[in-house]
């Protein structure tokens, strides 16, 4: 009588609860997945996008491919879910998606395979367009940058929670310092700070204000974050408030930052959720509208830190902030 009604009580599962049902369901779309990726150039495109995200013009550049035959294969791979598109002003980006287990297993013999010398001189000359673009702006408007700042978010609505945030050590690293009001507040918890800016118009507002304020233990470095990734684990904290959105690279930022992190040390990221307002191309020199808490997260994992703490507000005018912990382990 008791194996009877177990039996019923198998019987009566819904195709949800069934792991029979759920894996007849799931292989189709496995193949499909599969068939989708089933493609040297498709393939190509996926290690690509597995670090960054590219307009459609770029992966033609990339690939020497017209838009059309491009597009196409976008499409079956967007279809297959193994990439992601987001609309920046009048342009898609592609990135690869988080993908199942066994997928991700795949993939990462994929990811180890170098790109070709002339795609790699490309990537890199797309990069350094990307940097430039950000370094003009800076270089045209660092004189209004704080009119700028307050456009979207001012220093006081972020800077006094991220110091809240802050483990005091004996050397502390801050990306894109910006006029320097945040030096103030490592220079008292740390015995050496690093202010690292590739914009030498926005270093030297940032020395004017240390000087101001009599901060005596702050070197200024005029380069990108590899000169962070030179000086492998010398940081016991690096904070990078609202510079993300600036930088060409997003992802190389992480895997920079996190060679220069000490073994337990702290990654603070201050940055706006992603968002719709184009504007902020032109008036503020913002290459990205932001970003999702899942992209820094993926980000964070990829290049080996840790989920921290994290505090999110939102403004008036329609902004979101977040700022992110992130640890080495």
């Amino acid at each position: 009588m008791l194996e009877s009604s177990q039996s019923s009580s198998r019987s009566a599962r819904s195709p949800e609860q069934n792991p029979e049902s759920r894996a007849s369901a799931q292989i189709p779309q496995l193949a499909a997945t599969l068939k989708a990726a089933g493609d040297p150039l498709r393939l190509e495109i996926l290690r690509l996008l597995s670090q960054d995200s590219y307009s459609v013009l770029e992966l033609c550049r990339i690939f020497d491919l017209r838009q059309p035959a491009l597009s196409h294969h976008l499409k079956v791979l967007s279809q297959a879910g193994l990439v992601s598109k987001r609309r920046e002003g009048n342009n898609l980006f592609y990135r690869r998606t988080a993908s199942s287990e066994l997928l991700q297993q795949l993939f990462s013999g994929l990811d180890q395979l170098p790109l070709t010398q002339e795609r790699a001189a490309t990537v890199a000359q797309i990069a350094a367009e990307r940097a430039e673009a950000s370094r003009r702006f800076f270089a045209d408007y660092g004189n209004r940058f704080r009119e700028q700042q307050e456009l979207i978010a001012s220093y006081n609505v972020y800077g006094p929670q991220v110091a809240q945030l802050l483990k005091p050590g004996r050397h502390a690293l801050e990306v894109g310092p910006g006029e320097g009001e945040f030096l103030a507040e490592l220079a008292s918890r740390f015995g050496t700070v690093t202010a690292l800016d590739l914009s030498q118009t926005m270093l030297e507002r940032a020395q004017e204000f240390a000087d101001e304020q009599g901060l005596q233990n702050i070197e200024f470095v005029c380069d990108d974050t590899r000169a962070a990734a030179s000086r492998p684990e010398s940081a016991d904290c690096i904070v990078v408030n609202m510079v993300l959105h600036h930088t060409p690279d997003p992802a190389q930022i992480f895997h920079d930052l996190q060679k220069s992190l000490k073994v337990g040390g702290q990654l603070l990221i201050t940055e706006l959720h992603d968002h719709k307002q184009d504007w902020a191309r032109d008036a503020c020199g913002d290459l990205w509208l932001g970003f999702s808490p899942q992209q820094l997260i993926a980000w964070a994992a990829d290049a080996g830190l840790q989920r921290g703490r994290s505090e999110h507000s939102a403004l008036r005018n329609g902004f979101q902030v977040q700022i992110q912990e992130f640890v080495k382990g």
